[in-house]
């Protein structure tokens, strides 16, 4: 079998379930990662004969890819922020949107080289070592409920060569963060499970749950427990960074206001209400 036929079979067997441009990006995906092809490889080789192991990897890929299982939990990599990150089903998978909140905040301390940063829920680590990796002398911590996800944060730090410090806790269970902070960064979880029915097959079935829903009757729980703990934490410079439910901006001011913070709410690349920067009033 050669590169051109698999093409054909990946377009034929995934077209229920990706669009034609998709699939194509897709399959370069597993080639580079999988096969450690380069990206002039992938067009190249495209008529040239596939080893035996190459065809199989290729195959078992496509099996995985009809279940919606998404590209980066088959690799076991995604790439946020200029950087690659291991990624497995204890970790939400990296997303663009987030590079919008890590790029907001380097922009808005580009001057300053020391700074004392704890990014809660952490995850991959991703925002957290990004930070770090371009900012090397602040001072970094990973916070996590969940020890599988910390360790993957910790593999990642090691990785890229960041250290950092990592806490594995609940934070809803905490009363004060452990130090003072220039920077307090959270994507918590904030998807209403009224919103279910919104979220794509390969999110909902396979990402973290853990991770990405909260209840109905109490969606900003993770925010209201934040803003708590920045109200002591944050130093008087310090700014509270967030990623935050599209659907509930205003609901989110509110909150903020309440708890003594003046704050900005900004639109991502898609128009989304979806970052949102507070400092104390």
């Amino acid at each position: 079998m050669t590169l051109n036929q698999v093409k054909s079979l990946y377009q034929q067997q995934l077209a229920p379930i990706y669009p034609e441009n998709e699939i194509h990006s897709i399959l370069q995906i597993v080639c580079e990662d999988l096969l450690n092809w380069s990206r002039s490889d992938f067009i190249i080789k495209d008529r040239e004969k596939l080893t035996h192991l190459q065809e199989e990897i290729l195959q078992k890929s496509l099996k995985e890819l009809r279940t919606s299982k998404p590209i980066q939990y088959i690799t076991g990599k995604a790439h946020f922020y200029g950087h690659e990150f291991t990624v497995n089903e204890h970790t939400l998978i990296p997303r663009q949107e987030t590079e919008e909140l890590v790029d907001m905040i380097i922009k808005d301390h580009k001057a300053a080289s020391y700074l004392n940063i704890i990014d809660i829920g952490t995850g991959t680590g991703c925002i957290g070592l990004s930070l770090k990796a371009l900012k090397p002398d602040c001072i970094v911590t990973l916070m996590d409920v969940s020890e599988e996800a910390l360790a993957t944060a910790q593999s990642n730090a090691n990785h890229l060569k960041t250290p950092v410090k990592t806490i594995l806790q609940d934070v809803l269970t905490l009363d004060e963060l452990p130090e003072k902070y220039e920077i307090i960064v959270s994507n918590p979880p904030y998807v209403r499970n009224m919103e279910k029915e919104e979220i794509h097959s390969n999110v909902l079935e396979h990402e973290p749950h853990l991770a990405l829903f909260v209840e109905d009757h109490d969606p900003l729980i993770f925010y209201s427990k934040i803003l708590k703990l920045a109200q002591k934490a944050l130093k008087p410079e310090g700014t509270l960074y967030l990623e935050i439910n599209q659907y509930l901006p205003e609901e989110m001011r509110k909150l903020a206001q309440g708890l003594g913070f003046d704050s900005e709410i900004f639109q991502d690349l898609n128009g989304n209400y979806r970052m949102m920067k507070c400092v104390r009033n």
